[in-house]
């Protein structure tokens, strides 16, 4: 059975034509109705009254999880103005919401004694494949190279400046990258593959 109903979302009110029978739809509130005795299950009372408190219900909840995912870098939507302040890190909505998480991973990354191992867990925060560091002490230098990257990161400017924030002054540093050759083209990649992977990701000399 059918009734109009007045729905209120963000202080609007609608009136719709909602199939009683067929609540409650809302998780929790389906929750709630199994709850009740048997003989509540031809109620249409009870199905809206349960349809009503589990919309709210599922509303809270997702708050609640939303609110749980700021505090963790990975997940974090809203709240990473907040890693950012606290890590003084310059707030930039425009820019993708993974290149920011990789900075504030980066920078929480970036403490402790300078190492090999420090410098491959802060690259390894802008770009999850697998980077190689090698040092050339003579040199005074040493290589990072994006082994699983091809072409060059997108947040590239970030991770440098990352480096450049944790190393010693008196360290020079290069960076490696991987492209296509053509054994990885010729014979391996159709057409269509070829097509939608863009010119930055082949070597050309």
């Amino acid at each position: 059975m059918s009734e109009v109903v007045k729905d209120t979302v963000k202080g609007v009110s609608t009136l719709h034509a909602v199939n009683v029978d067929g609540l409650p739809l809302s998780e929790k509130g389906q929750e709630l109705f199994s709850y009740l005795p048997y003989y509540y299950e031809t109620s249409r009372i009870m199905r809206a009254d349960a349809e009503t408190k589990g919309r709210e219900m599922d509303l809270l909840h997702q708050a609640l999880e939303e609110t749980r995912d700021q505090f963790f870098v990975r997940t974090a939507t809203w709240g990473l103005d907040i890693w950012e302040r606290e890590l003084d890190i310059a707030v930039d909505p425009v820019k993708p919401i993974e290149q920011r998480r990789s900075v504030v991973e980066s920078k929480l990354r970036g403490g402790g004694v300078f190492s090999g191992k420090m410098v491959r867990n802060v690259a390894a925060a802008y770009e999850r494949g697998t980077v190689d560091v090698t040092f050339r002490p003579e040199e005074w230098a040493f290589t990072i190279h994006f082994v699983d990257t091809i072409g060059l990161p997108p947040n590239l400017d970030d991770l440098k400046a990352a480096i450049e924030a944790i190393k010693p002054a008196h360290l020079a540093v290069e960076y490696e990258f991987s492209y296509l050759l053509i054994r990885d083209v010729h014979g391996v990649m159709t057409l269509g593959q070829l097509d939608r992977t863009t010119l930055d990701k082949f070597a050309f000399n």
